[in-house]
């Protein structure tokens, strides 16, 4: 009926050794769509393990509801906020799994929102398994799964108590995977996240993609998978753009930002762009229009070009132009935005006298300052950039 996908370090680990779940959960849904839902699942459904973080984020979005439950892990914290994300996300059409289910009254919000509870049959003993299995019946009505079945003894046991679904060893082992990935350089990447930021002629992007062949072969692979439910295969650039829009395209690039670097940390890097970028924006949100908010969080977010290619910042605006204030505040320090990377860099340093002169500059309150730097920092946490 379903595979249920799972992130490890390396094809010889049989267990996961997962020391930052944000990176594990892109990870399995970035490799999911290069290599193609059609191909990996044959038709059945994949139940992917989420920590709040990537439930949370967009990129969840990216994978087609028709072909993938999500697991709620049980590391996994219930709050109102999360219970109208999955709600949000039930709209659109996907489905849910509470994993390794324990009856706690926390739970209770989550239970007509979930399709599946999975039990740990493993955990305790048989007769103890069927208790817990009559309890969940007296108030939950959506289906069960058996986990961790590992005998015939345990199997007869789950299916005479009326589970219908059912994984574990005693069915089958699970297999590793090695994706050999292509991947795009961080430039290419940034350079095109830029393109369609500003809203750039979408020929001009179409020609962006071209000239890149990973790229290219990337995007077709993701436009043509079951994410779209398309009755005709993609075979160019423009028809690709045209079915994905400027949204998708631009969390989809994110998420190549993502995996676009080996180095260990860039990850780091990027979160860290990307939460100056969303500071910039948020600050400039009630003072200024949308295109000066776009160029505000250009500036932010590009401020760390230099680190993250490992090249100098002329070099790189050479080939990635920006508009005349982002490149004065990037390279010189003057001009209209550079009072906001000012600001940055004394929050990211503590300088709190500095904080208090460069907001006073921009006419801003220092708490209105810390208040949208949390804000970002959750939205950067959420993008899974680190």
């Amino acid at each position: 009926m379903a595979y249920e996908l799972l992130f490890r370090q390396t094809e010889s680990c049989r267990s996961a050794n997962v020391q930052n779940p944000l990176q594990a959960g892109v990870e399995v849904i970035n490799n999911t769509l290069c290599l193609g839902t059609d191909w990996l699942l044959q038709g059945s459904q994949a139940f992917i393990n989420l920590d709040e973080a990537t439930l949370m984020s967009d990129f969840v979005t990216l994978l087609p509801p028709q072909h993938v439950v999500f697991e709620i892990l049980e590391t996994v914290k219930i709050s109102p906020v999360l219970v109208a994300r999955i709600q949000e996300l039930r709209q659109q059409g996907y489905r849910f799994a509470l994993d390794d289910f324990v009856c706690l009254p926390e739970y209770q919000p989550l239970m007509p929102l979930v399709d599946y509870i999975k039990l740990d049959v493993l955990e305790q003993p048989p007769d103890k398994t069927v208790e817990i299995i009559h309890h969940i019946r007296s108030f939950y009505k959506g289906k069960l799964l058996a986990e961790k079945v590992e005998t015939r003894e345990m199997f007869e046991l789950c299916k005479a108590e009326g589970i219908e679904y059912f994984q574990g060893y005693y069915f089958a082992r699970p297999e590793n995977i090695a994706n050999k990935t292509i991947k795009p350089t961080q430039l290419s990447v940034l350079e095109l996240m830029n393109k369609v930021r500003i809203c750039e002629d979408i020929k001009q992007i179409e020609e962006s993609l071209r000239r890149d062949t990973v790229l290219t072969i990337r995007l077709l692979r993701f436009v043509n998978s079951a994410s779209f439910s398309l009755a005709q295969q993609v075979h160019s650039v423009r028809q690709a753009l045209a079915i994905i829009g400027m949204q998708s395209l631009y969390r989809w690039l994110s998420l190549l930002l993502v995996t676009a670097s080996e180095e260990p940390t860039m990850p780091l890097l990027a979160r860290t762009a990307a939460c100056r970028g969303r500071i910039c924006e948020l600050l400039a949100k009630r003072r200024h229009d949308m295109q000066t908010q776009d160029e505000l969080f250009i500036t932010g977010m590009f401020s760390l070009l230099d680190a993250l290619l490992d090249a100098p910042m002329q070099t790189i605006l050479e080939r990635t132009p920006v508009p005349e204030p982002v490149s004065e505040a990037l390279l010189k320090r003057t001009g209209p935005y550079a009072p906001y990377l000012s600001l940055i860099e004394c929050c990211e340093n503590q300088n709190f006298a500095g904080i208090e002169t460069s907001a006073n500059a921009l006419g801003l309150d220092p708490a209105e300052v810390n208040a949208v730097q949390l804000q970002a920092l959750a939205w950067a946490d959420g993008l899974a950039l680190a």
